[in-house]
């Protein structure tokens, strides 16, 4: 089940201190209504009563879907031992990652949802980064963000947005299934750990291979 707390809080912008509600546990299989809030970020967006300022206190918080078996663990810090913790349920089947971002669960979400592998996801990522510059359609630094979309009929979608404009990548995803299951050792990841699986995470995987790490 869904599990919350109030705290007292300190509003960034007056100074004011208030009660707030915050989650440390999210079951969206019993708890559908919390779902939503999730997916938009909302879950960590909060007003202050005083001044009627909006900001986003990002909290530590366990989200669970037993439907599609996977944990999110949301947590800026790396998180110590949890073996104990993980083994039982990757018994289960259940895929087990951090976030460190809420733009980065807000995605992670979707990417589960759409039974996307998110090891995948990084990788075409990466190559859709690579093909950008490679065709010149803009500059490293012109990058502002790189997302996923979806992924349906085999295909996955990738967008690389810029300021003013934005570029579309559509990769099949057999393609990348076969790039990984060629390179098993390179992608290898301990579920155990709670992985952060991100743009970071694959900067380093290239890296090592490179002999750059």
């Amino acid at each position: 089940m869904s599990n919350s707390e109030t705290i007292k809080y300190t509003c960034p912008y007056c100074g004011k201190e208030f009660d707030v509600e915050i989650y440390n546990t999210v079951n969206v299989s019993q708890d559908p209504d919390l779902k939503e809030r999730c997916m938009s970020g909302d879950i960590f967006r909060h007003s202050c009563p005083h001044c009627h300022s909006d900001f986003m206190i990002q909290n530590p918080l366990l989200y669970e879907d037993t439907e599609h078996r996977f944990i999110i663990w949301v947590s800026a810090k790396e998180l110590g031992d949890l073996s104990s913790f993980a083994k039982p349920l990757i018994a289960k089947g259940y895929t087990l990652r951090r976030c460190a971002t809420v733009k980065e669960f807000v995605e992670k979400i979707q990417i589960f949802e759409d039974g996307a592998n998110d090891i995948a996801v990084e990788l075409a990522k990466y190559d859709s980064f690579i093909d950008f510059l490679d065709s010149r359609k803009g500059k490293a630094e012109d990058v502002t963000s790189i997302d996923y979309v979806y992924t349906k009929d085999d295909v996955m979608k990738i967008d690389i947005r810029m300021d003013d404009k934005g570029m579309s990548f559509l990769i099949p995803v057999s393609g990348l299934h076969d790039e990984l299951e060629a390179n098993k050792e390179m992608f290898e990841i301990e579920d155990e750990q709670f992985p952060c699986i991100n743009s970071d995470w694959i900067l380093s995987v290239f890296m090592k291979a490179q002999g750059n790490a």
